[in-house]
């Protein structure tokens, strides 16, 4: 099961660097050119100062909490998957379970787990792509 959950780390890494830098960074970079511009206007009160710096930091902090949820949602979806192997198993497993009725259910269980994780990641591309689209027309 390890080789799978290295599979499922390898590719949201792969998904989080990609949206990094297909989209937030230019989000970042207009945020601390415009922070910047703020810091420039020497008439302004310190308030005023922070409070246009907030006003630029908000699409980063939209587009940021965004990405956060989707992917918590993603690993929730992978736990979920997990979970309905484990009750799958208890559900087949006798009450009184031998050695080799444990080890069957073992297997199994890790054939269910690796299978899930696969699923998972066959739908980080679709993932991707959806975020970015997101990312790019603000509606997050």
């Amino acid at each position: 099961m390890d080789g799978a959950q290295a599979r499922v780390q390898e590719a949201v890494s792969k998904m989080v660097n990609s949206l990094d830098t297909g989209c937030l960074r230019k989000m970042q970079v207009a945020m601390y050119q415009c922070s910047a511009k703020c810091c420039e206007n020497t008439k302004s009160t310190l308030e005023d100062v922070q409070s246009c710096i907030d006003t630029c930091s908000k699409d980063v902090n939209k587009a940021q909490a965004y990405l956060q949820n989707e992917i918590e949602m993603f690993q929730n979806r992978l736990q979920r998957c997990a979970m309905s192997c484990q009750d799958k198993l208890r559900d087949q497993m006798p009450a009184k379970p031998t050695d080799k009725d444990v080890e069957k259910g073992r297997s199994g269980l890790e054939k269910c787990v690796i299978e899930c994780a696969d699923s998972h990641v066959g739908h980080i591309p679709g993932l991707t792509k959806k975020m970015l689209e997101v990312l790019q027309s603000k509606n997050y």
